[in-house]
């Protein structure tokens, strides 16, 4: 049993001893063919690093072919640039050369001709000074024949040269001056016509009333009021009459002026549409519609302004220009009438080469006096010039505004032109209207005034009251006198009578010879 056991043990430690012997073998030949393997894919790497290394070096050693035979073409290239700039370079060398002598060559020419014209110069003051000598010799002998000096004998000429040339000079002038006073009187009536066609305004006349429409007769007597308390209050508080007649529907502002007028109608009107009419309420109505009219009437200048293209305009100054909106004179709209001015006057301006924006600012501003003329003493020339004045407007501009009605002479072209398009804007046909009876009357005052001079036979009023004819007398009077009633008719219609526009007098004397043959 233990020898069974014993040999077991042997056998089992000579199997484990033999085991590890056949690893460990096993284990040496396995690193072994690695080795080998190693080994032999190093060689295999050196014969082929060897092979691409021979490959490169081969490639390289082309390329530094290629590069080296390009350079060697570049510097032949150069090379022969080179050689062509110094060619060139020989070329102007010589061309400069040549050059350089003819220079020499003309420098040497001019010096020469400097040396003729020296030698020339100095014989010809030799020969002036003998001519002037025997000039001088001629004049003392001249002077000792005739006994007579020269600055005598110029003295003499020349005086009767002036003699023979004043009368030519004289009607030459009166000539030109001839010439030119048709040519002006073209030119401006031409440059007025097309200063007109250019320029249309639609004539439109204010007139002293508005009529405002009712929704039913029924609102009269809620304006009327009780005992007329709300008529009263209306006419009171607007300053304006107010007629109610038996018209169906209808009731009719009246006021001569414009402002308190539109005021009026429009508060009326607010009063209709709110249905509460009683004193108080018409008084808070008024003092809301007359806010409303001050912003509406700065908007009117500044449309004013903007249709004319003018800038710079101080805000006080504009709203004197929409206050103009609510003013007439004979019917025609004083804004209007200022608008119209100021386009005509840039017209005429941009003919005449003037200012053609100080041109409009003086035309929009010729009037601008009527804005308060009856809050203020004076003549809305008077207030004008102050207003332009005190906001420091330019002097032509101040000029325009005295001057338009001759009160002042004018200044500049662009017063002339103001004074003839206020004249344009005022007397064209519907321009402004006036009563029956004021027509009459105008009429009968300028035949009156033209009849009250000494020798006047008759007197015609004609074209509207704008043309005067005096017919008179010729025993009696002469030219000169005739001359004279006229600037004296003159002088006494601008005192005595108000009118639009001017009035042309004509003073006729006509000498007529009559016999009878029997």
């Amino acid at each position: 049993m233990e020898q069974n056991l014993i040999s077991i043990l042997l056998a089992l430690i000579l199997g484990i001893v033999a085991g590890f012997g056949g690893f460990y073998l096993l284990n040496v030949f396995r690193q072994r063919k690695a080795q080998d393997l190693a080994n032999k894919l190093i060689a295999d790497a050196k014969e082929e690093s060897e092979k691409i290394k021979t490959s490169k070096l081969q490639e390289a050693k082309e390329e530094s072919q290629l590069y080296k035979q390009e350079i060697e073409k570049e510097l032949k290239t150069k090379k022969e640039e080179l050689t062509a700039n110094e060619e060139r370079l020989l070329q102007r060398e010589k061309s400069l050369d040549k050059r350089d002598e003819m220079l020499q060559m003309r420098d040497r020419m001019i010096e020469e001709k400097d040396q003729n014209l020296l030698a020339k110069q100095k014989e010809i003051q030799t020969k002036e000074e003998e001519v002037n000598q025997k000039l001088k010799e001629e004049d003392s002998r001249l002077e000792q024949i005739a006994k007579f000096s020269k600055e005598k004998a110029r003295n003499l000429i020349l005086k009767r040269t002036e003699e023979e040339m004043t009368n030519e000079i004289a009607n030459y002038i009166r000539e030109k001056e001839d010439e030119a006073k048709i040519i002006a009187n073209e030119k401006a009536k031409q440059l007025i016509v097309e200063s007109m066609q250019r320029y249309s305004e639609d004539v439109a006349t204010d007139q002293t009333v508005s009529a405002i429409t009712l929704p039913n007769d029924e609102m009269k007597g809620r304006l009327i009021g009780r005992e007329g308390r709300n008529i009263r209050t209306i006419e009171a508080v607007t300053g304006v009459d107010l007629i109610i007649d038996d018209t169906p529907e209808t009731i009719v502002v009246s006021s001569f002026d414009p402002l308190r007028r539109e005021i009026a109608k429009i508060t009326i009107e607010s009063l209709i549409k709110d249905g509460r009419i009683h004193p108080s309420r018409i008084e808070e109505i008024y003092d809301r519609v007359c806010k409303d009219m001050n912003s509406k009437i700065i908007e009117l200048g500044n449309e004013a302004c903007f249709k004319l293209g003018i800038s710079k305009v101080d805000s006080e100054l504009v709203k004197l220009i929409g206050k103009l909106k609510f003013r007439t004179s004979y019917g025609q709209n004083a804004l209007s009438h200022c608008l119209e001015v100021g386009q005509l006057c840039g017209l005429m301006a941009a003919e005449l080469g003037e200012n053609v924006v100080l041109a409009k600012r003086a035309g929009l501003l010729h009037d601008i006096g009527k804005a308060i003329d009856y809050e203020v003493e004076g003549s809305h020339v008077e207030i004008g010039v102050d207003i332009a004045k005190k906001y420091r407007e330019d002097e032509v501009v101040i000029n325009a505004i005295a001057s338009h009605h001759g009160d002042v002479p004018a200044t500049s072209v662009i017063s002339y032109l103001v004074n003839v398009a206020d004249t344009l804007s005022a007397a064209r046909p519907g321009a402004r209207n006036d009563s029956l009876d004021n027509y009459i009357k105008r009429l009968e005052q300028l035949e009156n005034i033209g009849n009250s001079f000494e020798g006047v036979e008759k007197t015609y009023a004609m074209q509207a009251g704008r043309e005067v004819r005096v017919i008179v007398k010729p025993d009696e009077i002469t030219d000169a006198q005739a001359n004279k009633i006229a600037r004296d008719m003159k002088v006494k219609i601008e005192q005595e009578m108000q009118y639009p526009g001017t009035i042309k007098i004509v003073v006729i004397r006509e000498v007529r010879s009559q016999e009878e043959a029997k």
